[in-house]
């Protein structure tokens, strides 16, 4: 659920995560393209270097790229799905989540390929958001547009409070969101594991207080975690990644929007119960 794929480690900016101390980065440590005319020394010379650079707003482009695909998937898949009140459409689901879970690995561990991996993942996750929304449309009606306007509203809200600096991402905002999301992925393993036995918590998906809460403090998270990815995609812009990174930071973006969508559409779900 959280965003495994931008990572300082993964874009090779880990020496970007150490500060001189003052809070400014140390513009010595960043990566820098080789000169043209000169030649890698990464591996030898089956290598070969990626002449552009990553540009915030090649990025996103790319990012809007995925958005549209994954928008075209669900409705797609919205109309082609017969009535889920006589019958949940499980196969739409799990094989859409099996596709998309397998392009995202892929595009995590093998950067280069995230042009191919960012967009099956888009169209498969769009087939899951399609199915899982016209379930909640059934029971909820109006859900989905209210979901999907309030997920819009989110990723404006953060990106202006991001590029304005009222939300500024520090060592310490990174290491608390982090730990934070970590921690909720932790306890969604253990509750499907207490889930198997009957024991799940209540709260997860009841409309209790404590069900609302938690769920305003999930979509709260994966807003939090929309900052993470906006700074990394600055700083790796500003430290002349190679091209190939913008749809590798394009899928992680849309990995958190699409978590943002679904926390926000379950929250709003408990709402309409009470």
């Amino acid at each position: 659920m959280s965003n495994p794929v931008l990572n300082e480690r993964a874009l090779g900016l880990g020496n970007l995560g150490r500060s001189r101390g003052d809070g400014q980065w140390d513009e010595s440590l960043q990566w820098a393209p080789p000169v043209p005319g000169e030649t890698g020394l990464d591996d030898g010379p089956v290598s070969t270097w990626d002449r552009g650079v990553m540009t915030v707003s090649g990025t996103a482009s790319a990012t809007l790229t995925l958005i549209l695909l994954v928008i075209a998937s669900a409705t797609t898949t919205w109309f082609a799905m017969g009535d889920p009140t006589v019958s949940f459409p499980g196969g739409w689901v799990i094989g859409g989540l099996v596709v998309a879970l397998v392009a995202a690995l892929v595009g995590t561990f093998k950067p280069r390929a995230a042009r191919i991996a960012g967009p099956i993942y888009a169209l498969a996750e769009g087939v899951v958001l399609g199915a899982i929304s016209k379930v909640f449309e059934a029971e909820y009606s109006g859900i989905v547009l209210q979901a999907v306007g309030a997920t819009m509203a989110v990723f404006v809200v953060m990106l202006l409070l991001y590029r304005s600096r009222v939300i500024r991402v520090t060592d310490r905002f990174r290491r608390v969101v982090v730990g934070a999301t970590l921690g909720l992925v932790v306890f969604y393993l253990l509750s499907f594991v207490l889930g198997l036995f009957g024991a799940m918590p209540s709260f997860i998906n009841s409309a209790s207080p404590m069900g609302i809460l938690f769920s305003v403090f999930v979509a709260g998270l994966a807003a939090f975690n929309l900052a993470l990815d906006f700074d990394l995609i600055e700083r790796a812009a500003e430290a002349r990644q190679p091209a190939h990174m913008e749809w590798y930071c394009a899928l992680g973006v849309t990995i958190t929007l699409v978590w943002l969508y679904l926390e926000l559409l379950r929250l709003l779900a408990k709402l309409r119960e009470n």
